[in-house]
Protein backbone atom coordinates (compact mmCIF):
# COMPACT_ATOMS: atom_id res chain seq x y z
CA UNK A 1 0.00 0.00 0.00
CA UNK A 2 1.27 3.46 -0.92
CA UNK A 3 2.33 6.09 1.59
CA UNK A 4 -0.21 7.76 3.82
CA UNK A 5 0.77 9.88 6.81
CA UNK A 6 -0.43 8.19 9.96
CA UNK A 7 0.12 9.61 13.45
CA UNK A 8 2.11 7.41 15.83
CA UNK A 9 1.55 7.30 19.58
CA UNK A 10 4.82 7.00 21.43
CA UNK A 11 5.21 4.97 24.60
CA UNK A 12 8.24 4.81 26.90
CA UNK A 13 11.38 3.56 25.19
CA UNK A 14 11.56 -0.20 24.99
CA UNK A 15 14.70 -1.83 23.67
CA UNK A 16 14.74 -5.28 22.19
CA UNK A 17 18.01 -7.18 21.81
CA UNK A 18 18.77 -10.57 20.36
CA UNK A 19 19.78 -11.90 23.76
CA UNK A 20 16.92 -10.26 25.66
CA UNK A 21 13.60 -11.73 24.48
CA UNK A 22 10.42 -10.58 26.16
CA UNK A 23 6.74 -11.35 26.08
CA UNK A 24 3.77 -9.20 25.18
CA UNK A 25 0.54 -8.97 27.05
CA UNK A 26 -2.71 -7.06 27.15
CA UNK A 27 -4.63 -5.39 24.40
CA UNK A 28 -4.95 -1.93 22.92
CA UNK A 29 -8.12 -0.68 21.24
CA UNK A 30 -7.58 0.23 17.60
CA UNK A 31 -10.12 1.38 15.02
CA UNK A 32 -11.52 -1.54 13.06
CA UNK A 33 -10.42 -4.20 15.58
CA UNK A 34 -12.96 -5.43 18.10
CA UNK A 35 -11.45 -5.49 21.62
CA UNK A 36 -13.28 -8.75 22.43
CA UNK A 37 -11.48 -10.61 19.65
CA UNK A 38 -9.13 -13.01 21.47
CA UNK A 39 -5.60 -11.70 21.97
CA UNK A 40 -2.71 -13.86 20.78
CA UNK A 41 0.28 -13.19 23.00
CA UNK A 42 3.76 -13.40 21.52
CA UNK A 43 7.40 -13.57 22.54
CA UNK A 44 10.26 -11.78 20.83
CA UNK A 45 12.95 -14.35 20.04
CA UNK A 46 15.50 -12.55 17.88
CA UNK A 47 16.21 -9.31 16.07
CA UNK A 48 17.87 -8.93 12.66
CA UNK A 49 18.85 -5.88 10.58
CA UNK A 50 16.50 -4.43 7.97
CA UNK A 51 17.12 -1.88 5.22
CA UNK A 52 15.66 1.50 6.24
CA UNK A 53 15.22 2.34 2.55
CA UNK A 54 12.96 -0.68 2.02
CA UNK A 55 9.31 0.34 1.73
CA UNK A 56 8.07 -3.15 2.56
CA UNK A 57 5.07 -4.52 0.66
CA UNK A 58 5.71 -8.28 0.69
CA UNK A 59 7.65 -10.59 2.99
CA UNK A 60 8.00 -14.38 2.67
CA UNK A 61 10.26 -17.43 2.71
CA UNK A 62 10.97 -19.56 -0.34
CA UNK A 63 13.43 -22.46 -0.41
CA UNK A 64 14.78 -21.40 2.97
CA UNK A 65 15.52 -17.83 1.86
CA UNK A 66 13.79 -14.67 3.05
CA UNK A 67 12.38 -12.52 0.23
CA UNK A 68 11.12 -8.96 0.41
CA UNK A 69 9.20 -6.88 -2.11
CA UNK A 70 9.05 -3.09 -1.93
CA UNK A 71 7.22 -0.18 -3.49
CA UNK A 72 8.24 3.29 -4.58
CA UNK A 73 6.51 6.44 -3.41
CA UNK A 74 7.36 9.90 -4.72
CA UNK A 75 7.20 11.27 -1.18
CA UNK A 76 10.28 9.18 -0.29
CA UNK A 77 12.68 9.48 -3.21
CA UNK A 78 15.04 6.64 -2.29
CA UNK A 79 12.33 3.98 -2.37
CA UNK A 80 12.14 1.50 -5.27
CA UNK A 81 9.72 -1.07 -6.67
CA UNK A 82 11.67 -4.33 -6.52
CA UNK A 83 11.97 -7.70 -4.88
CA UNK A 84 14.84 -9.95 -3.91
CA UNK A 85 16.49 -11.96 -1.15
CA UNK A 86 17.32 -10.40 2.21
CA UNK A 87 20.86 -10.62 3.61
CA UNK A 88 20.37 -11.64 7.25
CA UNK A 89 23.63 -9.95 8.27
CA UNK A 90 23.00 -6.54 6.71
CA UNK A 91 19.28 -6.47 5.97
CA UNK A 92 19.99 -5.34 2.41
CA UNK A 93 17.96 -6.75 -0.47
CA UNK A 94 19.78 -8.64 -3.21
CA UNK A 95 17.58 -7.45 -6.06
CA UNK A 96 16.18 -10.10 -8.39
CA UNK A 97 13.65 -7.91 -10.21
CA UNK A 98 13.12 -4.15 -10.35
CA UNK A 99 10.17 -2.66 -12.21
CA UNK A 100 9.78 0.86 -13.56
CA UNK A 101 8.93 2.96 -10.51
CA UNK A 102 7.49 5.67 -12.75
CA UNK A 103 4.84 3.26 -14.02
CA UNK A 104 4.33 0.72 -11.26
CA UNK A 105 4.17 0.63 -7.49
CA UNK A 106 5.36 -2.84 -6.47
CA UNK A 107 3.22 -4.72 -3.98
CA UNK A 108 3.09 -8.29 -2.65
CA UNK A 109 4.77 -11.31 -4.24
CA UNK A 110 4.15 -15.04 -4.01
CA UNK A 111 5.93 -18.17 -5.24
CA UNK A 112 3.79 -21.00 -6.66
CA UNK A 113 5.61 -23.99 -8.08
CA UNK A 114 8.15 -22.68 -10.60
CA UNK A 115 6.84 -19.11 -10.87
CA UNK A 116 6.79 -15.82 -8.97
CA UNK A 117 3.75 -13.57 -9.12
CA UNK A 118 4.03 -9.86 -8.32
CA UNK A 119 1.13 -7.48 -7.71
CA UNK A 120 1.12 -3.76 -8.41
CA UNK A 121 -0.87 -1.11 -6.60
CA UNK A 122 -3.38 0.70 -8.85
CA UNK A 123 -2.64 -0.50 -12.39
CA UNK A 124 -4.57 -3.82 -12.04
CA UNK A 125 -1.49 -5.48 -13.56
CA UNK A 126 0.55 -8.33 -12.15
CA UNK A 127 3.84 -9.76 -13.38
CA UNK A 128 4.87 -13.41 -13.73
CA UNK A 129 8.53 -14.51 -13.48
CA UNK A 130 10.49 -17.72 -13.62
CA UNK A 131 11.27 -18.66 -10.01
CA UNK A 132 14.85 -19.68 -10.82
CA UNK A 133 16.04 -17.12 -13.35
CA UNK A 134 13.57 -14.33 -12.48
CA UNK A 135 13.06 -13.71 -16.17
CA UNK A 136 9.68 -12.12 -16.85
CA UNK A 137 7.31 -14.65 -18.43
CA UNK A 138 4.23 -12.49 -18.80
CA UNK A 139 1.64 -10.29 -17.14
CA UNK A 140 -1.88 -10.76 -15.84
CA UNK A 141 -4.79 -8.67 -14.69
CA UNK A 142 -6.82 -9.07 -11.52
CA UNK A 143 -10.39 -8.02 -10.72
CA UNK A 144 -9.66 -5.91 -7.64
CA UNK A 145 -9.26 -2.16 -8.06
CA UNK A 146 -5.95 -2.34 -6.20
CA UNK A 147 -3.29 -4.93 -5.41
CA UNK A 148 -1.91 -5.07 -1.85
CA UNK A 149 -0.70 -8.22 -0.12
CA UNK A 150 -0.24 -11.75 -1.47
CA UNK A 151 0.20 -15.27 -0.15
CA UNK A 152 -0.69 -18.80 -1.26
CA UNK A 153 -2.27 -22.02 -0.05
CA UNK A 154 0.14 -23.78 -2.46
CA UNK A 155 -2.54 -23.90 -5.14
CA UNK A 156 -3.83 -20.35 -5.60
CA UNK A 157 -2.74 -16.73 -5.43
CA UNK A 158 -4.42 -15.22 -2.38
CA UNK A 159 -4.50 -11.43 -2.49
CA UNK A 160 -5.79 -8.44 -0.55
CA UNK A 161 -6.84 -5.09 -1.94
CA UNK A 162 -7.25 -2.80 1.07
CA UNK A 163 -10.89 -3.70 1.61
CA UNK A 164 -12.29 -6.52 3.78
CA UNK A 165 -12.11 -8.79 0.72
CA UNK A 166 -9.49 -11.51 0.28
CA UNK A 167 -9.50 -13.07 -3.17
CA UNK A 168 -8.25 -16.46 -4.42
CA UNK A 169 -7.01 -16.43 -8.03
CA UNK A 170 -6.15 -19.41 -10.21
CA UNK A 171 -2.43 -18.97 -11.07
CA UNK A 172 -2.93 -20.28 -14.62
CA UNK A 173 -6.17 -18.65 -15.77
CA UNK A 174 -6.16 -15.80 -13.21
CA UNK A 175 -9.88 -16.27 -12.79
CA UNK A 176 -11.42 -15.74 -9.37
CA UNK A 177 -11.74 -18.98 -7.42
CA UNK A 178 -13.43 -17.47 -4.36
CA UNK A 179 -13.66 -14.32 -2.27
CA UNK A 180 -14.08 -14.06 1.50
CA UNK A 181 -15.01 -10.99 3.52
CA UNK A 182 -12.88 -10.55 6.64
CA UNK A 183 -15.05 -9.75 9.64
CA UNK A 184 -14.92 -9.61 13.40
CA UNK A 185 -17.67 -8.93 15.95
CA UNK A 186 -17.86 -5.31 14.77
CA UNK A 187 -18.45 -6.30 11.16
CA UNK A 188 -16.15 -6.02 8.09
CA UNK A 189 -12.48 -5.31 8.81
CA UNK A 190 -11.03 -2.74 6.42
CA UNK A 191 -7.42 -2.27 5.31
CA UNK A 192 -6.45 -5.94 5.18
CA UNK A 193 -2.89 -5.71 3.90
CA UNK A 194 0.17 -8.01 3.81
CA UNK A 195 -0.77 -11.70 4.08
CA UNK A 196 0.85 -14.94 5.19
CA UNK A 197 -0.62 -18.44 5.09
CA UNK A 198 0.43 -20.36 8.20
CA UNK A 199 -0.79 -23.87 9.04
CA UNK A 200 -4.16 -23.47 7.39
CA UNK A 201 -4.90 -19.92 8.52
CA UNK A 202 -4.29 -16.50 6.99
CA UNK A 203 -2.47 -13.88 9.04
CA UNK A 204 -2.80 -10.28 7.90
CA UNK A 205 -1.40 -6.88 8.79
CA UNK A 206 -4.14 -4.28 9.23
CA UNK A 207 -2.89 -1.16 7.47
CA UNK A 208 -2.43 1.84 9.74
CA UNK A 209 -2.35 -0.25 12.93
CA UNK A 210 0.15 -2.42 14.77
CA UNK A 211 -2.15 -5.43 14.65
CA UNK A 212 -1.85 -8.75 12.88
CA UNK A 213 -5.08 -10.71 12.73
CA UNK A 214 -5.67 -14.44 12.32
CA UNK A 215 -8.33 -15.24 9.71
CA UNK A 216 -10.31 -18.40 9.05
CA UNK A 217 -9.94 -18.83 5.27
CA UNK A 218 -13.22 -20.74 5.01
CA UNK A 219 -15.44 -17.87 6.15
CA UNK A 220 -13.31 -14.77 6.81
CA UNK A 221 -13.89 -14.76 10.56
CA UNK A 222 -11.18 -13.11 12.67
CA UNK A 223 -10.04 -15.70 15.20
CA UNK A 224 -7.44 -13.64 17.07
CA UNK A 225 -5.25 -10.57 17.01
CA UNK A 226 -1.64 -9.83 17.88
CA UNK A 227 -0.79 -6.34 19.16
CA UNK A 228 2.78 -5.48 18.12
CA UNK A 229 2.72 -1.88 19.38
CA UNK A 230 5.71 -2.47 21.65
CA UNK A 231 7.86 -3.54 18.72
CA UNK A 232 6.62 -0.66 16.56
CA UNK A 233 7.26 1.92 19.27
CA UNK A 234 10.75 0.54 19.85
CA UNK A 235 11.49 0.96 16.13
CA UNK A 236 10.10 4.51 16.15
CA UNK A 237 12.39 5.42 19.03
CA UNK A 238 15.33 3.86 17.22
CA UNK A 239 14.67 5.41 13.79
CA UNK A 240 12.18 8.25 13.53
CA UNK A 241 11.48 7.87 9.80
CA UNK A 242 9.78 4.50 10.02
CA UNK A 243 6.43 3.99 8.32
CA UNK A 244 3.67 1.57 9.22
CA UNK A 245 4.15 -2.02 10.23
CA UNK A 246 3.94 -4.34 7.23
CA UNK A 247 5.44 -7.76 6.65
CA UNK A 248 4.86 -11.31 7.91
CA UNK A 249 7.10 -14.17 6.78
CA UNK A 250 6.81 -17.81 7.83
CA UNK A 251 9.80 -20.12 7.64
CA UNK A 252 7.91 -23.42 7.52
CA UNK A 253 11.06 -25.56 7.56
CA UNK A 254 12.08 -24.17 10.95
CA UNK A 255 8.63 -23.09 12.18
CA UNK A 256 9.75 -19.48 12.62
CA UNK A 257 7.81 -16.27 12.06
CA UNK A 258 9.35 -12.90 11.17
CA UNK A 259 7.75 -9.46 11.10
CA UNK A 260 8.91 -6.00 10.06
CA UNK A 261 7.64 -2.67 8.73
CA UNK A 262 8.27 -0.13 6.02
CA UNK A 263 11.69 1.45 6.49
CA UNK A 264 12.15 -0.24 9.86
CA UNK A 265 15.74 -0.76 11.03
CA UNK A 266 14.98 -4.28 12.22
CA UNK A 267 13.25 -7.56 11.47
CA UNK A 268 11.90 -9.46 14.48
CA UNK A 269 11.56 -13.17 14.95
CA UNK A 270 8.54 -13.70 17.14
CA UNK A 271 6.88 -16.79 18.57
CA UNK A 272 3.19 -17.37 19.23
CA UNK A 273 0.75 -20.27 19.17
CA UNK A 274 -0.56 -20.81 15.64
Amino acid sequence: MKLKIIPVLLVPFLYFACNNPESSGGTTETSGINPVTPTINYTTVNMLPHDTNAYTEGFLFHDGQLYESTGHTDEIAQTKSLFGTVDDKTGKINTKVEIDKNKYFGEGIVFIKDKVYQLTYQTKIGFVYDAKTFKQLGTFTFPSAEGWGATTDSANIIMSDGTPAVTWLDPVTFKTVKIIQVKDENGPVKNVNELEYIKGFIYANIYGTNYIIKIDPSNGKVLGKIDLSKIADSQKNKYGNIQEMNGIAYDASNDKIYVTGKMWPNIYEIRFDH
